[in-house]
């Protein structure tokens, strides 16, 4: 293997699978719970924590990055047993105001060295100084809100593309790809979804027909249908999740709608589908700066790849002998690698520096989680 002082990159298998892991530079051994400097890992048996939805209308994608999470550390205890590190998780439903006080617990809680989290963008604005003032390192699989990694907070990283990344492809794929001349815009007025759907409006230009917002937890979406059908849209992009889109779509259809729907990465799972019903959502396009699954990975969902990775760097990081907060936040910092969710490395301010940008479609009443076309 290759090895610098900091990091390095490695390409293994999975029990089972072939697929890209991360490692680091772990000294002369790789002898299970050897440091770098050939002891025992003063982590052992200290906790990784997790704060994102596992309940709530997000709950299954938070439930997928811990999925993500719990492969990797069963992975890495299977080859430890003598220094095994564990998960504690934190259930914040993605609330922005319940996410506070969890995270207060967790840098109260001497037994945790690092956080794969927050889990949603809204929380993560929410906490990330809490984080920071503890210098608590963390890898987000999942915040895409571009104001995140603006804030100064050194501690905080994620492994997954931000919205303007997302937002300008997806505006592309709209006025290029599917051809409309004349977009509507909607979102929930979420963090995560503003930030998203800004970038989409001001990307499209000229094309922009109009805009809305809705709420969170609104079920009638007429007056919206009736904006969009009266500004002549033949494409829709909604910023939010997969609860509401799925009943806008549903509401769309319903209203006679016949243009094309877009939304991002926090509509990309199946259960948008089940919420719209297969005849609403057959032919709805769903991005996200997150591709499938290499075949055969031990874990489901979108964010499941990305969990991993990011546990697997704090893995990493035990593995190399850090311990204190600020090694290993140092330790992440300067990390290179190739993980199941792509090339991983960060740039000054916590963003990852390559990602790609996929759309998923529905196709014959399923969402299709196997197949997207990357967006350029």
């Amino acid at each position: 293997m290759i090895r610098s002082n900091k990091s390095v990159r490695r390409i293994v298998a999975l029990a089972g699978v072939a697929a890209l892991s991360l490692t680091a530079a772990c000294g002369s051994s790789d002898d299970g719970d050897k440091s770098s400097s050939g002891g025992k890992s003063d982590l052992c048996g200290k906790n990784i924590a997790f704060l994102g939805a596992l309940t709530g209308d997000a709950g299954a994608l938070g439930q997928n990055m811990v999925n993500g999470i719990e492969l990797a550390l069963k992975e890495y205890n299977d080859k430890n047993a003598d220094c095994k590190i564990n998960l504690k998780k934190f259930d914040s439903q993605g609330s922005p105001d319940t996410a506070p006080g969890l995270a207060t617990q967790i840098v109260n809680d001497d037994s945790i060295f690092g956080l794969v989290g927050p889990g949603f963008s809204g929380e993560s604005l929410a906490t990330g100084k809490t984080f920071f003032e503890a210098g608590l390192p963390s890898i987000s699989p999942s915040a895409t809100n571009v104001t995140i990694t603006q804030q100064g907070w050194s501690t905080w990283h994620r492994v997954i593309g931000n919205d303007d990344a997302q937002g300008k492809a997806d505006a592309k794929y709209l006025t290029t790809t599917a051809g409309a001349k004349k977009v509507f815009v909607i979102d929930d007025g979420q963090d995560y979804s503003k930030g998203l759907a800004g970038t989409v409006k001001t990307a499209l230009g000229s094309a922009l027909a109009d805009s809305d917002q809705i709420s969170v937890g609104q079920t009638d979406m007429s007056a919206a249908v009736t904006k969009v059908k009266a500004s002549g849209a033949d494409a829709v992009f909604y910023g939010g999740y997969y609860t509401e889109a799925g009943l806008l779509a549903k509401a769309l259809r319903q209203g006679g709608f016949k243009g094309t729907f877009m939304s991002g990465d926090g509509s990309e799972d199946p259960n948008f589908v089940k919420v719209a019903g297969a005849a609403a959502a057959e032919g709805a396009v769903l991005s996200a700066p997150a591709g499938p699954a290499p075949s055969g990975f031990g874990a489901t969902g979108l964010y499941a790849t990305q969990a991993y990775d990011a546990t697997n760097i704090f893995l990493a990081a035990v593995k190399d002998g850090k311990s204190s907060a600020k090694d290993i936040n140092d330790f992440i910092g300067s990390f290179t690698g190739d993980g199941v969710s792509g090339p991983v490395a960060f740039d000054d301010k916590g963003d990852i520096k390559e990602s790609k940008i996929y759309a998923y479609f529905v196709k014959g009443g399923k969402l299709d989680v196997d197949n997207p076309t990357a967006m350029e």
